[in-house]
């Protein structure tokens, strides 16, 4: 009796262990198979991309772009817009004492458009057609007007005319959605693509940064002598003259999307012929979207919040810093708004080089890594301030650099928000992720700004510590999620 007690237990281990081996051997087979898929995909996007090195035709639609001027004029309008947004950075705060206004108000002066910004956004795209030639003429126009009327609030005498022609600029700055919109836009991009493009925005963002800041700083040494053009005016007439010219060329070489609605996503059920087994399923790039790929799990909710936030993150920390900067150098060093516009402008400047160098980084670097970089180079340039702040051992190179570092890190960072969605998300939701992410944007321009105008009267370890707490709740978003942030390269 005991050995039909032993028996069975030995044929039942021996069952165990041959069914374990079997699927052993074809988790092996579907390891391997992943492994040389993978392998495959690789090779095939290097021949593509020699291919495109070479100037040779490329028939595939992860790698397509749209013509080269209208790409051009939109790349070119985020810089000038960028630049009409940090024009005045440098000088606002005098400008708004000269007419009775505070540093809080003139940190409300750079961060206001924003707001009238993102409630310009919603009626716009009702309106937009899904194409770009509207709100495009609506922001050459908003432009010209708005930065004539900051010109003009200095012979006005007229503090609220300062606001109301940032007012009048956040109609313009709704077209930032569009810009990313169509550097992520299916119809015209391929989703090899589009971290590139979104690369070259940023490019744009840091030349405003830089530009912005540097020529209101000089403008500001022309003088008070002309109660028309001076050195707080001088920067709103410059701009309108500079936007009344490229509107011309807007209307002259600018070629849109032909409006092509998203197509209905469709409830029959196909039953496929399963004894078929020669048909060759499609490449990845050219399948139809399925019912799952329009399917919002857990996941994808989780990797949308990040991205939102981190979206926030980083243009709350850029805004508050360039809004506090002339503040606290006045303060600390006595600046003047020409030395804090060169030092914004020398701390963008010197980030060029690494935000090309990612143009080209961004075929071989995915989505996530970019992203975990950027924020722990900007949050070190955080950390550093603060021990610097807590010893009082701040001098203008330990601020400069500190300065670098969060400039480089969340503009980076930056980068891959909106294309990392736009990769994992069907193409037909690409106008409601762009809106998304450049709510994200605005929400953390706003504050940011409002923050870094209030940021020596609250305390600059308190100005700094905020930062770094919000730049925690990401990190914890991030590790959490970092599985299912995995997204094509380019």
């Amino acid at each position: 009796m005991q050995t039909l007690k032993i028996l069975p237990t030995v044929l039942d281990f021996t069952k165990k262990s041959s069914r374990s081996a079997s699927s052993s051997v074809l988790q092996y087979r579907e390891d391997a198979n992943a492994t040389f898929g993978d392998l495959a995909e690789v090779a095939r996007v290097e021949a593509i991309e020699s291919s495109l090195a070479g100037n040779e035709p490329v028939d595939d639609p992860e790698f397509k772009l749209p013509k080269l001027r209208s790409l051009a004029i939109i790349i070119l309008t985020n810089v000038l817009l960028q630049v009409s947004f940090f024009i005045i950075v440098s000088s606002s705060s005098e400008y708004a004492a000269s007419l009775g206004g505070t540093a809080t108000f003139a940190g409300l002066v750079i961060g206001i458009p924003t707001v009238f910004s993102g409630l310009t956004l919603l009626p716009l795209m009702k309106l937009d057609q899904g194409v770009y030639s509207r709100p495009l003429h609506l922001a050459c126009a908003a432009s010209v007007l708005g930065n004539m009327l900051y010109g003009l609030a200095y012979r006005a005498r007229f503090l609220y005319l300062i606001l109301v022609s940032r007012i009048v600029l956040g109609v313009s700055f709704a077209f930032w959605m569009y810009c990313k919109r169509y550097c992520s836009d299916p119809r015209i991009v391929g989703v090899r693509r589009r971290t590139s493009l979104a690369g070259w925005l940023v490019v744009g963002q840091g030349s405003g940064f830089s530009i912005g800041p540097f020529l209101g700083g000089l403008l500001y040494r022309i003088g008070f002598k002309n109660k028309v053009f001076n050195g707080y005016t001088s920067p709103g007439w410059l701009m309108s003259v500079a936007w009344l010219a490229f509107w011309v060329v807007v209307a002259l070489l600018f070629e849109d999307v032909k409006a092509t609605p998203p197509p209905p996503l469709s409830t029959d059920v196909e039953l496929t012929d399963m004894t078929d087994t020669t048909t060759t399923p499609p490449p990845p790039s050219s399948r139809a979207p399925t019912r799952n790929e329009h399917r919002m799990t857990l996941q994808r909710w989780g990797v949308v919040v990040c991205m939102c936030w981190y979206a926030m993150t980083c243009f709350f920390i850029l805004g508050a810093w360039e809004a506090n900067i002339p503040i606290y150098t006045g303060a600390k060093f006595h600046y003047s708004p020409f030395a804090a516009g060169n030092l914004i402008a020398l701390g963008g400047i010197t980030t060029f080089p690494f935000l090309f160098a990612n143009l080209f980084l961004a075929r071989r670097v995915q989505d996530r890594h970019t992203l975990a970089i950027g924020s722990a180079v900007g949050l070190a340039g955080l950390l550093i301030m603060i021990a610097l702040l807590q010893t009082d051992a701040m001098r203008f190179g330990t601020l400069y650099f500190c300065w670098f570092l969060v400039a480089l890190g969340f503009n980076l960072a930056s980068t891959v928000t909106l294309s990392l969605l736009s990769k994992q998300l069907p193409g037909e939701w690409n106008s409601r992720i762009s809106l998304a992410i450049q709510y994200s944007n605005y929400t953390g321009r706003v504050t940011g700004a409002v923050w870094g105008g209030a940021g020596v009267r609250v305390g600059m370890r308190n100005y700094v510590g905020l930062q770094i707490a919000i730049i925690g709740i990401g990190g914890v978003m991030f590790m959490t999620l970092w599985r299912d942030m995995k997204a094509k390269t380019g």
